[in-house]
């Protein structure tokens, strides 16, 4: 077993790293997790602007993907529905009624051009060898919009999980350029399927959001259209959890109508004598019309799981933007210098007429060597030092292009380039408006797309109590010494809701608060059954003899409790004759039992100067000798 265990530690610990960062999490660089990459990678190789067979799509991507077409088609799916990039052709699914997509044979896809424009640049991409070193794929897409944000992410890893919420496109992009010129960016999620959301918890990605359906009520309050559902949930989902409280009588519902085509519509008909302004909040508390969902930001972060506020989150992907723009400059600087080299290269070549040398060699190295003495002569006119890959590009020009050389256009050519060359210069200088620029460009190009769908308001949460119907019916049998709302009595009953708690005190004195209940046994001779304040709590007095015969009267006060626990209020073997709930006015006649010599027979107590005792005290006794009887008068 020594040998063993090590090994297992081992194998496990590479186990949990590679599900998380190679499979569950998402890298913060471009909010992808690996199945998403390699299948946007592989629409990126295949577009040629149409639309491709998503199971083509499949096939190519799992040239890079190990774990089969199952996840890739799943993959593929649920980032098609994100409508950012990629676009649809055919049944992929309903997100609001939860119907799945057709199989792959039958629908279509290609990349969005946002895609095309954010995700993607060939030259900027660090790539390395697929699971089996036949292909490359890209280490992380060179993205340049806050990908991990827009799209949201679940994931479930190995001791972690990983939930981020989707946020809104132009409110992304405008919290980036806020961070640009100084300043922060407050983010609220956004939903696919709209929904009223209360986002005071959100607290920055860690905290929660209340989401609700978007209800509309009939002007006769007789009538309750759901128009838009939360996130997370189906159509189909929300009726099944309003069928399920209506069968469990907290809310009055005389039927469900689906009429859920491109939008959503489920139409509640509210049962007689009952109104909308009652059914509302019941919705609310016991059905998924409002669910609470709390996010869990996870993401890889330098080859590990981190979590992360999204405004973190936002800051460093606008860090990474504007590193990512000078890039792009740097790059187009670098490819226009190279261009403005060799123009002038070819212009010298040419002009000078070098190209004439090359008539007179008769060996390769002389012909290389004739072109290196002829450009060397008008070396200070060169950009940057010719190299050898120069000489080659000079002896490739043909003589066709030789004789048909345009000097004009070769110095217009030279002066374009030079003009682009300190457009980038000045881009690069002024690096964050320039950036800025850009996302300002994506908002006006793109922002009228994805308008906020999910309205962000204020509601006070439900209470469950405070809205639960008082359907319970509960009785007590004296005869067989059951109570519940499953017995059948005509003594102690009682209308409540399923949060109210319930305070017995059975015949030897003993109190219990419990919840209601279908059948609960509590004894024959019970003094009280009645609902039970659990803010206010219950005033007992109790009067009961002990074990020789002395009548005593107690008034205590009961407040805290655990539920179901028996509470003595007398000491065992005592009789209780009886418990009044609440503040006695009245006045107790006692019978003292007969005696030798016996002058005083009968006493009385007044009840309302007790005061109140603790649980264990024994009270007050009330007459001085044992007592036969005790009974209750009106004070004179």
């Amino acid at each position: 077993m020594a040998s063993i265990q090590p090994l297992m530690e081992r194998n496990f610990l590479e186990y949990a790293s590679y599900v998380i960062v190679d499979r569950a999490i998402p890298d913060l660089r471009d909010g992808m997790k690996p199945v998403q990459r390699r299948i946007l990678a592989t629409l990126h190789a295949m577009d040629d602007g149409r639309f491709h067979k998503v199971a083509n799509v499949i096939g190519e991507t799992m040239k890079l993907h190990p774990h089969g077409e199952a996840s890739i088609s799943d993959a593929l799916v649920v980032l098609a529905n994100k409508e950012y990039f990629i676009e649809k052709q055919g049944n992929f699914g309903n997100l609001v009624t939860g119907h799945p997509a057709a199989a792959p044979r039958y629908i279509e896809c290609r990349l969005t051009d946002l895609a095309r424009e954010t995700l993607f640049h060939k030259k900027l991409t660090a790539t390395r060898p697929s699971y089996d070193g036949r292909r490359q794929e890209p280490v992380v897409l060179p993205v340049k919009v806050p990908v991990v944000l827009m799209i949201g992410t679940e994931g479930i890893a190995v001791g972690m999980a990983t939930r981020i919420l989707p946020h809104n496109f132009c409110e992304l992009l405008r919290g980036q350029v806020a961070i640009l010129r100084g300043g922060k960016a407050t983010l609220h999620p956004d939903f696919l399927q709209g929904g009223l959301m209360d986002a005071s918890e959100y607290e920055d990605g860690m905290g929660r959001v209340r989401v609700r359906a978007r209800l509309e009520i009939a002007r006769d309050k007789k009538t309750i259209t759901i128009r838009e559902i939360p996130y997370s949930t189906t159509t189909e989902s929300v009726i099944q959890s309003i069928e399920a409280a209506a069968q469990k009588g907290k809310l009055k519902v005389a039927s469900i109508e689906d009429r859920t085509g491109e939008k959503v519509e489920i139409v509640l008909n509210l049962t007689r004598g009952t109104y909308a302004d009652e059914v509302e909040p019941q919705l609310y508390a016991y059905t998924q019309c409002e669910v609470s969902i709390a996010p869990s930001p996870i993401v890889i972060d330098g080859d590990r799981p981190v979590e992360m506020p999204v405004s973190a989150m936002l800051e460093r992907l606008t860090k990474q933007l504007r590193e990512q723009v000078r890039a792009e400059l740097e790059l187009d600087l670098s490819e226009l210098e190279d261009r403005r080299h060799f123009l002038t290269l070819e212009q010298l070549f040419i002009e000078q007429r070098v190209y004439q040398r090359i008539e007179k060699a008769k060996t390769a190295d002389a012909v290389r060597k004739a072109v290196w003495d002829g450009m060397h002569e008008h070396r200070k006119l060169f950009v940057r030092p010719m190299v050898e890959e120069d000489v080659d590009r000079l002896l490739e020009i043909r003589i066709r292009r030789i004789s048909a050389y345009d000097i004009e256009r070769n110095r217009r050519d030279i002066a374009e380039v030079l003009a682009s060359i300190k457009e980038c210069q000045r881009k690069l200088r002024r690096l964050t408006d320039t950036a800025v620029a850009y996302l300002e460009g994506l908002l006006e190009k793109y922002g009228e797309r994805w308008p906020r769908r999910t309205r962000v308001v204020s509601f006070e949460a439900v209470s469950k109590r405070e809205v639960a119907l008082q359907n319970l019916r509960l009785a007590y049998d004296p005869d067989s010494g059951f109570f519940g709302s499953a017995v059948r009595g005509a003594k102690f009953q009682l209308q409540v809701s399923e949060f109210d708690k319930i305070l017995v005190v059975d015949a030897e004195g003993v109190y219990r608060i419990t919840a209601p209940q279908e059948k609960l046994f509590v004894g024959k001779g019970v003094h009280v059954i009645e609902r039970f304040d659990e803010e206010k709590g219950a005033v007992l007095t109790v009067l009961y003899r002990d074990e020789e015969r002395y009548a005593w009267a107690k008034k205590v006060q009961i407040k805290g409790f655990i539920r179901d626990k028996a509470y003595r209020l007398v000491k065992e073997g005592s009789r209780v004759d009886r418990v009044i709930l609440g503040e006695s006015q009245r006045v107790v006649h006692l019978r003292y039992a007969p005696h030798k010599r016996q002058r005083l027979k009968e006493d009385v107590f007044d009840l309302r100067g007790l005061e109140v005792s603790g649980l264990s005290a024994r009270g007050k006794r009330m007459g001085s000798k044992p007592v036969a009887g005790v009974s209750l008068e009106q004070p004179s």
